[in-house]
């Protein structure tokens, strides 16, 4: 490879019209819309700096095991969907995170779609733009896929990450294509990541789906559960608006092969129901699988 062509690789990913000055503002379905998209907000730089000492942590705490990096499309983009555990500190999303940052190199940029109460929040806001996180919504996937970019999506949102305990072996998508649809106009390949022990790092009892449905926390911030868990350092934890301590358990991933949804199903099926039903069965029989490994849930 010539220098020229290093040089270029290792640019950050431009944002959707060539400006690094453009802002995706979020759609307005909710009060609380989350920070505005800006693809240049990623800081390879401070990945580079933050990286050896957050994967040695994580590597300790959590044993992070990350398998099937070499099955993702050297070409990229692809678009990553994955099952979410852990509540709002979900360690699984970090996990993947820094293992594809440290496998690829911070050259090749990767995003991640969150919440909008999380790229709200002052300083993990702040700190989430440099690595990548931006509020979720169809546009910002697009304009992302479209800078040649790599994306993480978690089609379950916190129906999935809030599940009760009993259901942590369980893929909750709750129905939701929009990734397919994505998948199917940028023209890119679906790459499953399948986690396991985020919801061994705290205890969640109840979704509160019917409580968060009567306070119409919808409309107020696009939340459909109120989630109850126990949890450290508060005890009885009622919505984790303020996060929670994760306990030390520990995280499994596999990255899945490339699915070609338009391929396999036609453009016009590629986000039908067959489709839908093909990649969430797909992940469902690695992470039952993946469950079925270990002896003692956490360990």
């Amino acid at each position: 490879m010539s220098a020229q062509a290093e040089q270029e690789r290792k640019k950050p990913a431009p944002s959707p019209s060539g400006h690094d000055d453009d802002v995706i503002e979020p759609q307005k379905k909710a009060l609380i819309r989350g920070a505005g998209v800006d693809l240049a907000a990623r800081d390879p730089e401070f990945i580079r700096r933050q990286l050896p000492l957050m994967w040695l942590l994580s590597t300790l705490y959590f044993r992070a095991e990350v398998r099937g990096m070499e099955r993702v499309p050297e070409d990229g983009p692809v678009l990553f969907v994955g099952n979410h555990s852990g509540g709002n500190m979900s360690p699984d999303s970090m996990v993947f995170m820094l293992a594809f940052n440290t496998y690829f190199g911070m050259e090749r940029p990767i995003f991640a779609l969150a919440h909008s109460l999380v790229t709200t929040f002052p300083v993990v806001g702040r700190i989430g733009k440099k690595w990548g996180i931006v509020t979720a919504g169809p546009q910002a996937g697009e304009a992302i896929l479209a800078a040649g970019a790599d994306v993480l999506v978690y089609p379950g949102g916190d129906l999935e990450t809030h599940r009760s305990w009993r259901r942590h072996e369980q893929i909750r998508f709750g129905g939701r294509r929009g990734f397919l649809r994505l998948a199917r106009n940028a023209g890119v390949p679906v790459v499953p990541v399948v986690s396991l022990g985020g919801q061994d790092t705290f205890l969640p009892l109840t979704s509160g789906r019917r409580l968060a449905r009567s306070l119409r926390l919808d409309r107020l911030a696009r939340l459909k559960v109120l989630p109850v868990s126990v949890a450290l350092p508060w005890g009885l934890n009622v919505g984790d608006m303020l996060g929670h301590l994760p306990l030390p358990a520990k995280i499994r991933i596999e990255v899945l092969p490339p699915i070609d949804v338009v391929k396999r199903f036609g453009r016009r099926g590629a986000d039908s129901d067959e489709a839908y039903d093909y990649v969430t069965s797909r992940m469902q029989e690695a992470l039952s699988a993946m469950a079925a490994e270990r002896v003692v849930p956490g360990l």
